[in-house]
Parts: structure tokens; C-alpha cells; sequence
């Protein structure tokens, strides 16, 4: 009795120690949050480390960046791990400052009887312009599910031509709302009539608007956007938006779920990029059509592009690089246009497949000391394997 008793002990332990090893190999639910928790870290000393944006030039420019890396990042989700073509980034983002700047700006106006910043740091202003930019990431991401309905059905450049139909509609729509109230009275007693277009400013835009964005709001969601990207890129859905882009047919055959994939990273792409939208209204103040146009979706593909598709860490390196260079070359005014396009034709010559091409930084490092171990080893490379 006492050595069956034992015989069903030993084999409960070894059945837990596959487990217990595959915890400590992996982690438990909280280890996802370590990276959330460094990226916070390092953007609250970002903030109190560096002035203000509006003291510091370089400050500013660096607030930017991390903009750029959302929005950036974000595209990459459709064009990059989905194989989409969607030139009509700069609309989600539109939708989403519009959102977010018109619940601050009369937000504030209703609460605190002025649009001014309101509050010091994480204060009820804060929090007012933290929900007005989710509010701003939904909003986007319901018309991403609008949009992502027709790429059920198209792909290439006929997607490309919806994608950018729906930003220039979008540009079109918010040229003609209607003026902004600018009085806390003229607001309280507001009728239908002044409701109806909204009054977001017409064609002249949404002026006015508290600039609650700082390095920390900007580098905290910057941290949940990279980790969301490649949480999605190495998981069952994100395989599954790769296969997609690959071979569609092989796809479908093997059980995928096209259709989803498509929608879903339309939807996701969408949010973030609101919510992008929301950092850049509130970093400058004013929101207008002219943000919802091809010249800015057009930015965001070329950094894709450059930085390698389906790449999170190449879109980041390729985002930084073309925001810093037009500032670099601000010297050299009437050639600044001239050299950025040489450097771009460079890279394609160079690089046709992007600065990283599917492969993240810390893959390529692995490969390099994986090879190293090989050539130092008596295995051939064969024997290894991939």
C-alpha cells in the first residue's frame, strides 16, 4: 500500500515539473507587464528629467518622435504583418485628435469655465485628456472596422484607392463643421443649429486646445504600443496575419480565418493611431483637415517601407531616423528636399527589403552568436538545423 502510495506521488511530481519548468522558462501572467512597467519607468524620467516642451527644442522634437513610432508602428500592423495596402493612416489619425481635442477643449470649457491646462501633473486635467485620447482611439478604431470591411474583398491597389478615398473624405467632412465656441455662456445656451454640423472650426481647424501632452503620456503609450505590436506579432493571430500576407489561399486552406485578420488589424492599427491623434492635437495645440491628408499618410508608408515589413523594431529605427533627418538638414534649406528623396532612392537601391526586412534587431544579434557557435563547434550547420 505504502509503495503504490508512493509510485502516485512520484509520477503527480514529475507530471509537475514539465509544468514548474515551463513557468520558469516563460513566466506567469504578471512577467508581460515587466516591459510595460520599464517603459513607464523610463518615461517618468524623461519628464522630470528634461524641460518642457515649450522650453526646450530638442525636448519637443523628442515628443514628436514618439508620436511618429505610434503612428508608425500602429500602419505597420496593416501593411506590414497583414500584407494590406493602406495609404489612409493620416485619417485614423484625424478622427481621433477631433475626438479627443473636442472633449477637452469643451470639456474643460463646461468644467473649469476656460479651454487652458488645467491641474499639475496626473491631475484632473490630466485624466480628462487621458479618456478624451481613448475616446479618440475608439472612435478611430469603429471607422477601422468601417474601412476594413472592403479589404474582405479587395487588396493592392484597389485597397490602396479606398484607403485613401476615405482620407480625403474625412479631410472633406471636417472642412466643413461648423466655428468653434469660444464662450463658456455661448456654450451653456448652445441650440440644435450650432450643434448641427459640430462645431469643430470648419476649414481653418480646432484651435485653442490645452496642450496636456508631455513626454511621459507620449513615451508611456509609445511603451504599450511596442508591447501590444509584438505581443500580437508572436502569437496564434499574429502567425495568422503573417500567413495571410504571404499566400491567402494557403492561408484560408490551413483554417485561417482571412477575413478576421483583416478586420482585426484594421481595428487595431486604427486605435492606436487615434490615440496617436489625441498626443499630436494636444502637443500643438490645433487640429486641422489638412492632418487627414495623403501627404501625411504617405510619411507613415514610407517608414514602414523603410524599416522592413512586419519589422516592429525596423518601423521604430526607420521612424526616428526620417523625423530627425529633415531637422538635421534644416541648414540646408533649398536642398533639403532634394537630399532627404536621394537618401530614400539610396535605401531602396541598397535595401529593397527594408533597414531589418521581417526580422527584429534582437533576432539578427541571436543569428550572428547562433552562427558564431556553430563555426566554433565540430556540428556542421546542417546538423543544427534553421
Amino acid at each position: 500500500m505504502a509503495r503504490g502510495t508512493s509510485s502516485v506521488g512520484s509520477d503527480a511530481a514529475a507530471a509537475v515539473k514539465p509544468e514548474a519548468a515551463e513557468v520558469a522558462v516563460k513566466g506567469n501572467g504578471w512577467t508581460g507587464l515587466i516591459p510595460i512597467a520599464i517603459g513607464i519607468l523610463i518615461a517618468l524620467v524623461l519628464h522630470f528629467a528634461l524641460p518642457a516642451p515649450q522650453r526646450s527644442y530638442n525636448t519637443q522634437i523628442l515628443q514628436i518622435i514618439g508620436i511618429v513610432i505610434v503612428l508608425a508602428v500602429s500602419l505597420n500592423i496593416v501593411n506590414g504583418m497583414t500584407g494590406q495596402f493602406s495609404i489612409g493612416h493620416a485619417g485614423f489619425m484625424a478622427v481621433g485628435g477631433y475626438t479627443a481635442a473636442s472633449i477637452t477643449y469643451y470639456g474643460s470649457m463646461l468644467l473649469w469655465g476656460s479651454t487652458t491646462k488645467h491641474g499639475g501633473f496626473l491631475g484632473s486635467g490630466d485624466w480628462l485628456f487621458l479618456g478624451s485620447c481613448l475616446a479618440g482611439g475608439l472612435v478611430a478604431a469603429i471607422a477601422g472596422y468601417v474601412v476594413g470591411l472592403p479589404s474582405l474583398r479587395l487588396r493592392g491597389d484597389y485597397l490602396a484607392i479606398v484607403t485613401l478615398g476615405f482620407g480625403e473624405i474625412i479631410r472633406v467632412v471636417l472642412q466643413q463643421t461648423g466655428p468653434l465656441i469660444e464662450d463658456v455662456k455661448a456654450l451653456q445656451s448652445v441650440g440644435l443649429k450650432q450643434l448641427v454640423p459640430p462645431p469643430l472650426g470648419g476649414s481653418l481647424g480646432l484651435s485653442g486646445i490645452p496642450k496636456y501632452t508631455n513626454l511621459f503620456w507620449v513615451y508611456s503609450i509609445l511603451t504599450i504600443t511596442l508591447v501590444v505590436a509584438y505581443r500580437l506579432k508572436s502569437s496564434s493571430a499574429g502567425r495568422s496575419m503573417i500567413s495571410v500576407r504571404e499566400d491567402e489561399l494557403a492561408a484560408q486552406a490551413m483554417g485561417v480565418n482571412i477575413a478576421r485578420q483583416k478586420v482585426t488589424a484594421f481595428v487595431v492599427a486604427a486605435f492606436f493611431a487615434g490615440v496617436a491623434g489625441g498626443l499630436f492635437a494636444h502637443s500643438t495645440g490645433t487640429v486641422s483637415p489638412k492632418d487627414a491628408g495623403f501627404q501625411q499618410s504617405f510619411d507613415y508608408v514610407i517608414m514602414t517601407v523603410l524599416g522592413g515589413r512586419g519589422s516592429i523594431s525596423g518601423v521604430t529605427l526607420a521612424a526616428i531616423f526620417l523625423t530627425v533627418l529633415p531637422e538635421l538638414l534644416r541648414d540646408f534649406e533649398q536642398y533639403r528636399l532634394i537630399v532627404y528623396a536621394l537618401l530614400l532612392i539610396i535605401m531602396m537601391l541598397v535595401r529593397p527589403q527594408g533597414l531589418l526586412g521581417i526580422h527584429e534587431v534582437w533576432e539578427m544579434f541571436n543569428r550572428r552568436r547562433r552562427k558564431a557557435e556553430v563555426s566554433g563547434s565540430d556540428v556542421s550547420p546542417a546538423e543544427v538545423g534553421p
